[in-house]
């Protein structure tokens, strides 16, 4: 079990790249010819090298000198001010639609998407009534999204016991169907969205983790240096309109870098990320280059930019770029990239179609440091860390756009915490898949409140039908779920 991570790092390799080979480069949208790919991002570097030092003297924000704590010196950006009808809207919101519960939201997400057709049983047939099926699931998956678990949803007063719950949980919802279940939400969240309200889709998201507390007993709960206490890592990706688009369990030592790639290229939805807005844990120079050969951009906050380092694309012109000499070091080695430019394709073909992990080959490549792919792809990191930072420096419309996506990511963990509201947050489920299948019900909360949204916003039925007058966090009553089943028998299971 796992012994595959100690393997060689070629035998993660693609067995058929030689015969697929121009279908490969094709797919990562690279040329054949590894002088036309260094010529290419020798030239983007020099492009931006050259605007950024011309437009030195206009950037108020911007000192670049001899220091000893670092030679870049940039102020941060002043606060955006709140836009004008934010609070107005925020009233109106309140006022037409007052408290709406966590429940009824779970289920206009299912009666408008007919996600629930995603749930087959484990065991090949299952005897349950449609409608039954439904409420059911409705209250198992209240029960992990919220964290208050099967028990207490059980003591509702809606007529299904809690071995009856279980009972579902056990032969229908599984980590895979969660997933596929989030995905339906999404993508039926994407397609209802009003271009006029909404605005045009985006295709950048913002990705973190996030410290979520485990019992001891929980057999994945491990302890963590950075957060000072045990409990899980779980890594999101949410689009800047709000929406989780994915989400993992990651252990505490994983590297969030390889969790950011496996995210942005497998959430499953369809949407088209070209962009991720990372914490500093993106800054990595190894980061930098896979997402260049990838063809996605990576967009970080850069933690002591004071210290980032500037390449130079050509050797021997040190007079190049004076404004920016105190911060420029050596040339990059384009002849290692021609070098080993065909296999650094063949282990990003390898990551796009998963014969290996991105973890795994990251751990493996770590390890042996002086592996020259690993060496080459740095040189590529680089290079692109370079053109990504004399970008950020010149432009404070990315500086606040890279700002705004993490605030997003920020404010989407706080509405974690209020769905997930049970025992305090922490998460208690001992079992394997239990566990594995809490990450993809948060988020699939988080998408059916946002689901709900974007519903309501173009639908006066969707209104009225959720105005019930009761708490957020109280349990589904009997009526309500009655109510449901009779909605989803009508509609067959679907909207």
């Amino acid at each position: 079990m796992g012994a595959d991570k100690w393997r060689n790092p070629d035998e993660d390799l693609p067995r058929d790249f030689a015969e697929r080979r121009e279908e490969n480069y094709r797919e990562l949208r690279k040329p054949l010819d590894p002088q036309v790919f260094v010529d290419e991002l020798r030239e983007q570097m020099t492009t931006e090298l050259g605007l950024l030092n011309d437009r030195m003297p206009r950037l108020s924000w911007l000192d670049i000198a001899e220091r000893k704590s670092g030679a870049i010196r940039l102020t941060p950006a002043e606060a955006q001010p709140e836009p004008k009808n934010l609070r107005r809207i925020k009233g109106e919101v309140q006022h037409r639609w007052g408290v709406v519960p966590l429940i009824d939201m779970l289920k206009e997400a299912v009666l408008r998407t007919g996600c629930l057709d995603a749930v087959t049983s484990v065991s090949g047939g299952g005897s349950l009534l449609a409608e039954v099926l439904a409420v059911r699931m409705l209250l198992v998956i209240y029960a992990y999204g919220t964290n208050t678990g099967i028990k207490a949803v059980a003591s509702g007063g809606h007529g299904h016991t809690e071995d009856e719950l279980r009972y579902v949980r056990r032969r229908y919802l599984t980590p895979e169907t969660a997933r596929q279940i989030a995905i339906e939400i999404a993508n039926a969240s994407f397609a209802a969205r009003s271009t006029e309200l909404w605005g045009q889709g985006s295709t950048a998201v913002a990705s973190d983790s996030t410290h979520v507390r485990a019992y001891d007993q929980n057999l994945f709960t491990e302890w963590h240096s950075r957060y000072g206490g045990r409990g899980v890592l779980i890594y999101w990706h949410v689009e800047k309109k709000s929406l989780a688009i994915h989400s993992q369990l990651i252990n505490c030592t994983a590297s969030e870098v390889a969790a950011m790639f496996e995210g942005a290229m497998r959430h499953g939805t369809t949407m088209d990320v070209e962009a991720n807005y990372t914490d500093s844990h993106g800054q990595s120079e190894i980061g930098f280059g896979i997402t260049r050969l990838l063809n996605f951009d990576l967009l970080p906050r850069i933690k002591r930019i004071n210290k980032v380092k500037l390449y130079r694309p050509v050797a021997g012109e040190p007079d190049a770029y004076p404004r920016l000499a105190p911060a420029l070091t050596r040339p990059i080695r384009w002849e290692l990239i021609a070098q080993q430019y065909d296999q650094m394709i063949k282990y990003a073909t390898a990551i796009r179609t998963r014969t290996a992990s991105t973890e795994a080959i990251l751990r493996r490549f770590t390890r042996n440091a002086s592996h020259p792919t690993y060496a080459a792809m740095l040189e590529v990191g680089r290079a692109q860390k370079t053109i990504f930072v004399a970008r950020y420096l010149r432009l404070r419309d990315l500086q606040r756009e890279i700002e705004e996506g993490l605030n997003v990511m920020e404010s989407s963990n706080g509405a974690n915490s209020v769905i997930a509201y049970g025992k305090g947050g922490e998460i208690m489920q001992a079992r394997e898949g239990d566990t594995l299948v809490v990450p993809s019900l948060d988020r699939l909360g988080s998408r059916a409140t946002s689901s709900s949204r974007t519903s309501y916003s173009r639908s006066s039925a969707g209104r009225a039908r959720s105005s019930f007058p009761i708490s957020s966090r109280s349990t589904s009553s009997r009526c309500r779920c009655d109510r449901a089943a009779r909605l989803y028998r009508r509609s067959g299971g679907r909207r």
